[in-house]
């Protein structure tokens, strides 16, 4: 499995912070072209029109549309991987840090669900180097979920057989929020976040199943 995400629509476009107006623009423009036509289907000249530049203009920083996407999907996964560190280290039971956890990376997700899509599923448009990257990030927000599950069964909190397997799961299931989720065509973020802390607690087995 693997997760993590992302910026979309109606948030700052992923990697804003990374340099000036016209990179921010070909980042947000990249990613609406590659969320509507996939990496594949979208040409340099398609980004560009979207970002109000020339075509010459995009090169001047970014020299492929292949290193676009590494952007795009570098920072998406350190701002998930982020979140999950920020929900583990926070105080309370290990019940209570899942909740936040899992209320995290699905309102995330949701949030997100624009550039979500383009970082989650178009990692095989990735060169080798920068699917490794990649690859290496999202081992690490597996590792975060991982490690608190098996620390709330080993402190007695959680009855889950396989936490390893129930982390997958978790992700798998916040992951895949992205593919379906569209704002304004049903629940809001927040539901959908409180929604899956319910599904979490009785996949990980809570045993106190008072809220955390």
């Amino acid at each position: 499995m693997s997760p993590a995400v992302n910026a979309p629509s109606g948030d700052a476009p992923p990697g804003a912070a990374l340099a000036g107006d016209a990179r921010s623009r070909l980042l947000a423009a990249a990613v609406e072209a590659f969320a509507a036509k996939g990496f594949h289907g979208t040409t340099t000249r398609d980004i560009a029109a979207a970002a109000g530049m020339s075509p010459a203009a995009l090169y001047v920083h970014h020299r492929s549309k292949e290193e676009l996407l590494h952007a795009i999907s570098s920072e998406g996964h350190r701002r998930t991987l982020a979140l999950c560190e920020e929900a583990v280290r926070s105080e309370g039971s290990h019940a209570a840090r899942l909740d936040r956890l899992v209320a995290a990376f699905a309102r995330h997700h949701a949030v997100n669900h624009t550039s979500a899509r383009v970082v989650n599923y178009e990692l095989a448009a990735l060169s080798e180097a920068h699917r490794a990257e990649i690859e290496e990030q999202r081992r690490r927000i597996e590792h975060v979920v991982r490690d608190l599950l098996v620390a709330g069964v080993e402190a007695g909190e959680f009855q889950t057989p396989d936490p390893v397997m129930t982390a997958a799961a978790l992700l798998s299931l916040g992951v895949d929020v992205a593919r379906w989720y569209r704002t304004g065509a049903g629940w809001t973020p927040e539901q959908l976040a409180e929604h899956y802390v319910v599904l979490a607690r009785r996949m990980a087995g809570v045993v106190d199943d008072r809220p955390a």
